[in-house]
């Protein structure tokens, strides 16, 4: 009798057995996506909730035994899931943003790094959003990944967390949550009272809002003023008060000025760069390739995601950690 192993588990694959092993595998892989987004929700880092999907799964799959289906495999996956992430965030750690690190910078500041796992990271789409969720529901899931959005979460509490995720995202009730962080509704309702005022001091919330086209133009304005390197133009599409980080750094930068003297500055380097589209916690942005040493090759550089606000930028942040995100995106960290 030949064998299939899945998740460290040997599992028999002859007749009628191999057809059950079969189904429950591809069922309980057709959520990994859903729960990647979930666990990247909870803890803010595309690495490790690509990590804690797969621990999700795999778990899973040694407990099909267990799995009575007095609950959904969704409901049930997720609440495996779960309790993953409250156990990684036992230690009360979370992630950063270089802005909640300490005060602006400019380009005479000393220059210090952070570990990948300090920061908040970017999640690509197609990670985090299942693909076969409707245009409605795949809207609502991009804003929930919104990177203000998931770096308010951070200031919550994790079983708060758990639960505004799980009820105002995934639309499980109140019941469902406390059963599954085993406390009671009274306890959730209180979380969840709790939790939404924190977000409406930290003036952020969930909204169905898709890209406008206003919004789209100003993209395509700050591609072909980076490609050009046109300092005055990437700054006039600045708010007065926009900010620039550049994670594992832990140095940002507010306001025109500051930002226009790193473009002519430090950041010049950046002239004759190469931007590809990549869609991003919810939104357009772009893998940068700075130009490497070898005349026509360009060098993984870092992914810029921008914040937009009243018709203007109001965050650029490039993450430069390539070589965790790039993989990610199913980008090459060398390209001709």
């Amino acid at each position: 009798m030949s064998t299939k192993r899945y998740g460290g588990c040997r599992c028999a694959s002859r007749g009628a057995i191999t057809t059950r092993v079969q189904l429950d595998v591809a069922d309980l892989e057709s959520h990994r996506s859903a729960l990647t987004g979930y666990c990247y929700r909870m803890l803010g880092s595309s690495a490790d909730a690509e990590d804690a999907a797969q621990e999700t799964i795999v778990r899973a799959w040694r407990s099909l035994d267990r799995f009575e289906g007095r609950a959904s495999v969704r409901t049930w996956l997720h609440r495996i899931a779960t309790n993953i992430c409250l156990d990684s965030l036992a230690d009360g750690s979370r992630k950063w943003r270089p802005m909640e690190e300490g005060p602006a910078g400019s380009i005479a500041s000393h220059l210090e790094t952070r570990e990948r796992t300090h920061w908040l990271e970017p999640i690509p789409d197609s990670r985090a959003i299942p693909s076969d969720a409707n245009p409605f529901e795949a809207t609502a899931l991009k804003q929930s990944i919104r990177l203000a959005f998931v770096a308010a979460l951070q200031h919550l509490p994790p079983k708060q967390r758990a639960a505004l995720i799980l009820t105002e995202v995934l639309g499980w009730s109140a019941a469902e949550v406390a059963e599954s962080l085993e406390t009671s509704v009274a306890s959730i309702n209180s979380a969840l009272q709790r939790a939404r005022a924190t977000l409406v001091n930290r003036n952020v919330q969930i909204t169905s809002d898709a890209l406008s086209d206003e919004e789209s133009s100003l993209l395509d304005r700050y591609v072909d003023a980076f490609h050009s390197y046109d300092v005055d133009t990437l700054v006039s599409l600045l708010r007065e008060d926009a900010t620039m980080s550049m994670p594992p750094f832990t140095l940002w930068l507010r306001g025109e000025t500051s930002i226009r003297d790193w473009l002519t500055g430090p950041g010049s380097g950046c002239r004759g760069s190469m931007l590809v589209p990549v869609d991003a916690c919810g939104t357009r942005a772009f893998a940068q390739y700075r130009r490497g040493e070898t005349p026509g090759t360009y060098q993984a550089w870092g992914v810029i995601l921008l914040e937009l606000a009243g018709g203007r930028i109001a965050g650029w942040n490039t993450f430069l950690d390539t070589a965790t995100l790039f993989p990610l995106f199913g980008l090459p960290l060398t390209r001709t």
